[in-house]
């Protein structure tokens, strides 16, 4: 699967740039909704075994569920609550679908696991397959769109990364995580007492770790407000930091990063950010609903 899924990753991002091109002849276009976008979702999607007619609704729904709040999204809580309701159970049908009818994806993998014997409830793969989807398309998108921002606004960075495209690719897709800190925040809850410089923390209290402050950190990071390609070392927590909680879809979200910006090095490399990204209305996630670029 993973040869497979690391074709399938280069020849979307291909037709999706290609597309882009062909499709504005004016050379203006919206990378969100062009690429950023529609790469991360129609990967995640053909793991699942999702169909292709199906994707438009997935990408409403994730957009719904993460994007509430934003008066462009959604605002009325009866929509959230029926868009929560209408992907599980539609990933519950999926389930129940693919017990009977094994295909070779990842959601008839789930199905046919077995720990100690016991096989996933369609209930609990349903649960599972919200996480994946929703979180493996929309964090990706962001930082897609937040590294071509960052490259418009510092050229040189561009000029270098173009110039040692393979070389410099590992730090460069680490900096842009670390840069686009794509999740605001997470909570978890302590497993034990612990006192942080000063402050006495119980068992069973509830922590925030805000990642855009972790990844600026001046005691981590040498100039951390600086955008470098080639930072090295980068302890970035944009996947969650490690342990229990890190990132199912990390090594993903990093073939895709590096991909869709291979593309564009090679199909449009001197795409530029032509106005400021409109900006999700969001506490949870540092989205960009769209990003109006240019190329020559």
């Amino acid at each position: 699967m993973v040869a497979r899924i690391e074709a399938a990753v280069r020849d979307r991002a291909h037709r999706l740039v290609s597309s882009m091109i062909a499709n504005n002849p004016d050379r203006q276009a919206d990378l969100v909704s062009e690429l950023a976008g529609p790469l991360p979702l129609q990967i995640i999607c053909d793991m699942m075994g999702i169909p292709k007619a199906d994707h438009q609704r997935i990408f409403h729904w994730t957009n719904v569920i993460l994007g509430f709040g934003d008066p462009d999204l959604a605002t009325d809580f009866d929509e959230f609550m029926q868009v929560s309701a209408d992907i599980g159970a539609y990933a519950t049908a999926l389930a129940e679908d693919r017990r009977v009818n094994h295909h070779d994806d990842l959601t008839s993998s789930l199905v046919e696991a077995e720990v100690d014997g016991e096989r996933l409830s369609s209930r609990e793969i349903a649960s599972f397959f919200i996480l994946l989807v929703v979180a493996g398309n929309e964090t990706t998108r962001n930082a897609i769109t937040h590294g071509v921002l960052a490259l418009s606004r510092y050229p040189e960075q561009r000029d270098r990364w173009w110039s040692d495209f393979d070389g410099l690719a590992p730090t460069a897709v680490e900096e842009i995580v670390r840069w686009a800190s794509p999740v605001v925040y997470m909570r978890r809850t302590l497993t034990q007492d612990i006192e942080l410089r000063g402050t006495k923390m119980a068992a069973g209290d509830k922590v925030s770790l805000w990642y855009c402050s972790a990844n600026r950190d001046e005691s981590k990071f040498a100039d951390p407000w600086t955008f470098d390609l080639a930072r090295n070392p980068n302890p970035h927590l944009g996947f969650g930091g490690g342990g229990a909680h890190f990132c199912l879809g990390a090594n993903l979200a990093r073939r895709e990063i590096r991909v869709a910006f291979d593309e564009l090095r090679r199909q449009m490399p001197d795409v530029v950010a032509t106005e400021e990204p409109a900006r999700l209305l969001s506490q949870f996630i540092h989205g960009i609903k769209t990003l109006p670029v240019t190329w020559s």
